[in-house]
């Protein structure tokens, strides 16, 4: 059974930086897009990041790019979302999601697995 478990979430302040972590288990993890979502309070789930099977190639939101990067170590079974100059609406819980469906989407619902979530909080 496939499992997502994040984290490094927690609180920063404006301009701050944190690492997220999502340690996947029961899948070929080397052959799933991973990806990152975040879900502020009264608001849908929002795509931030992905990062392809093998050779890494990314794509981000236009609110995080230049400022959050994601990666990957396959051996590790391991993705990560380094996020740097942290602003107050970065605030969400951040979750961890696989797909090996074609074509690659933004789309929640074409992920297949999930991760519990990780709380971030920017204060100003």
């Amino acid at each position: 059974q496939a499992q997502l478990v994040e984290s490094g979430g927690g609180s920063v302040q404006a301009g701050g930086s944190l690492r997220l972590s999502c340690a996947a288990s029961g899948l070929t993890f080397s052959s799933y897009v991973m990806a990152w979502f975040r879900q502020a309070p009264g608001k849908e789930r929002e795509f931030v990041a992905r990062i392809s099977w093998s050779r890494g190639f990314t794509y981000y939101a236009d609110s995080v790019k230049g400022r959050f990067t994601i990666s990957r170590d396959n051996a590790k079974t391991t993705a990560y979302l380094q996020m740097n100059s942290l602003k107050p609406e970065d605030t969400a819980v951040y979750y961890c999601a696989a797909t090996n469906q074609v074509p690659v989407t933004t789309t929640p619902r074409n992920y297949d697995y999930w991760g519990q979530g990780t709380q971030v909080t920017v204060s100003s």
